[in-house]
């Protein structure tokens, strides 16, 4: 690991302790800071934020825009914090589950889960729940450049259990999971490139990655999307979903939990990332 990589995991170790030792309402006061240190001062993806709120809602005044993207900034401020304080960021919290009656019935037919979700929402703590839950859930997950900080973020995400597969990494390892009953997590929701299957993200074309649909297609395994979402302080809500896959088409399936992951984001537009290229590859 090069010296600056270990610095950053130093670093990032740091500040997990200093963080773990103030309260939440302390953290939440920092969040609040750094946000908007963060959206007055730092230009990066900002205007990309509020060109795909604005393709998104074209019906919403500016003033609506920019309170939301404010939000935005906010959210992922708190939602970063913590995670890097985990888990301490995990006392006192309450979790509310609907759904998880479609996760136990796809568990019964023994073939694994494909689970889909978004960069939407707390999806650490949809992570914690899951890890928590399932005897092997293991979230397919992109490495960072900077090795210090890929080291931080594995060793964070795996306290309550989960497993990594990281991209590039041999495909027979996710069909492993599948035939161990176990579940597959992955996030697809980024632009795929000319990868991708098109399919109508708020009614606009989206290049959609077409993986899950293909584990499902070659496995016969049930696919579910869950998202968790934050209705208060310290309170949480995860709903889970099954994905319609009658047509065994790949669109038509792509299609369907893309509709129940824009569905969640039209009811909590401030806790979507929108900061990725979304809409970036043309048909």
């Amino acid at each position: 690991m090069k010296r600056s990589h270990t610095i950053t995991y130093f670093l990032l170790t740091l500040c997990k302790a200093g963080l773990s030792a103030i309260s939440k309402r302390s953290r939440n006061r920092l969040a609040g800071h750094m946000a908007s240190i963060l959206f007055h001062n730092i230009r990066f993806r900002k205007e990309l934020a509020r060109e795909n709120l604005q393709r998104a809602f074209p019906e919403w005044a500016e003033s609506k825009v920019n309170l939301t993207l404010i939000k935005v900034y906010l959210f992922f401020s708190q939602n970063f914090i913590d995670f890097i304080s985990i888990p301490r960021s995990w006392d006192g919290i309450k979790i509310d589950v609907v759904g998880d009656g479609f996760l136990r019935s796809a568990t019964n037919q023994g073939k694994g889960i494909v689970f889909i979700t978004g960069h939407f929402g707390c999806w650490e703590i949809l992570g914690k729940w899951l890890g928590e839950y399932a005897s092997l859930f293991t979230g397919v997950a992109q490495r960072q450049q900077n090795r210090g900080a890929d080291q931080f973020f594995q060793e964070q995400r795996e306290i309550p259990g989960t497993k990594h597969i990281f991209r590039k990494e041999p495909i027979e390892k996710m069909y492993d999971v599948l035939k161990k009953n176990g579940i597959l997590g992955l996030v697809s929701d980024q632009d795929a490139k000319k990868k991708g299957v098109f399919v109508k993200f708020f009614g606009l074309p989206a290049s959609t990655p077409k993986g899950a649909a293909l584990f499902h297609i070659n496995t016969s395994a049930p696919m579910v999307i869950g998202v968790c979402i934050k209705r208060s302080f310290q309170h949480y809500e995860l709903r889970f979903s099954p994905v319609d896959t009658s047509s065994q088409d790949i669109n038509n399936i792509t299609q369907d939990y893309t509709n129940i992951l824009e569905q969640h984001i039209r009811a909590n537009p401030e806790q979507y990332f929108w900061f990725h290229r979304r809409w970036k590859t043309k048909p």
